[in-house]
């Protein structure tokens, strides 16, 4: 078995203040044991506002926030997922938010581009999201094998779209990991709900690392980062706050349950339509 941690921020518009806190967490969690960690979303720019000249910056592994990381993963010997990081493409003005997964000799192994963008009317304080100003979509679903089992990787809203995670669930993924930062306004009603139905529909453990300012003036975020079994229960969760949620993953007793309900063996889509 192995332990896993899902580590909840509040990051704000300085950099540095950002990695210091990343630091101080991972360093909480590695005394818990933990061997792989997950950042959320935005981990070191949430607030940031210049995107473009951020993903410039971080377009290759000397930018500070891709240094930061493979620093982090070397000293403490861990694997190290990033949240996501805006970085530069060729193809497109917007930035990628991208999630590298590096680890314990400091080298990006994998790097996911989220997929869905998060263009939506919120009833909260900022009101209106449109990721997709600064961004652009990805197009690749990614599962990265690791000592620990096959990670599937996404970020927040691709949590709401169920075809990506059995898109990686057939490719082997055995956890899947949501760094995010899910509002405050729809953490409430469906972070939990989601990560939970994600894990069963799939039979997957699932990491939910979440930004934790519930009452930011401008764009408070949910918090409640969790770490949910293959049957659906959470193993640990957080409320708000900064702070780390850690727990043992258990790839045998996931085989065990997929044995004994073998949904992925199951599936039927040569549904036919009704005439007419």
């Amino acid at each position: 078995m192995h332990r896993i941690a899902a580590i909840q921020m509040t990051s704000g518009g300085n950099l540095q203040a950002n990695l210091k806190q990343a630091a101080e967490l991972i360093a909480q969690a590695v005394q818990q044991g933990a061997e792989l960690l997950v950042l959320p979303e935005y981990f070191a720019y949430h607030g940031c506002r210049d995107v473009a000249a951020i993903a410039i910056a971080e377009r290759d592994t000397s930018g500070p926030a891709r240094r930061f990381l493979a620093e982090q993963a070397r000293q403490h010997g861990i694997w190290l997922v990033g949240g996501t990081i805006p970085v530069a493409v060729e193809h497109d003005k917007r930035a990628a938010a991208s999630c590298f997964v590096v680890n314990a000799r400091g080298e990006e192994v994998a790097c996911y581009r989220k997929i869905h963008l998060f263009d939506v009317d919120v009833e909260d304080a900022k009101g209106s999201y449109r990721e997709s100003d600064d961004y652009c979509h990805g197009g690749e679903a990614v599962v990265v094998d690791t000592p620990f089992g096959k990670l599937g990787l996404t970020v927040c809203y691709d949590l709401r779209f169920p075809e990506l995670y059995r898109s990686l669930a057939e490719q082997g993924a055995q956890i899947l990991l949501v760094p995010s930062a899910f509002t405050a306004a729809t953490g409430e009603p469906h972070w939990e709900l989601l990560l939970r139905a994600r894990a069963v529909e799939n039979l997957c453990y699932v990491v939910g690392a979440n930004m934790g300012d519930r009452f930011h003036t401008k764009r408070p975020t949910w918090g409640g980062s969790t770490i949910v079994d293959p049957w659906g229960k959470v193993l640990t969760s957080l409320a708000e706050g900064p702070g780390v949620a850690v727990a043992e993953i258990d790839l045998a007793y996931l085989q065990t349950l997929r044995q004994k309900m073998p949904v992925h063996e199951h599936r039927r889509l040569n549904v036919v339509k009704p005439s007419g």
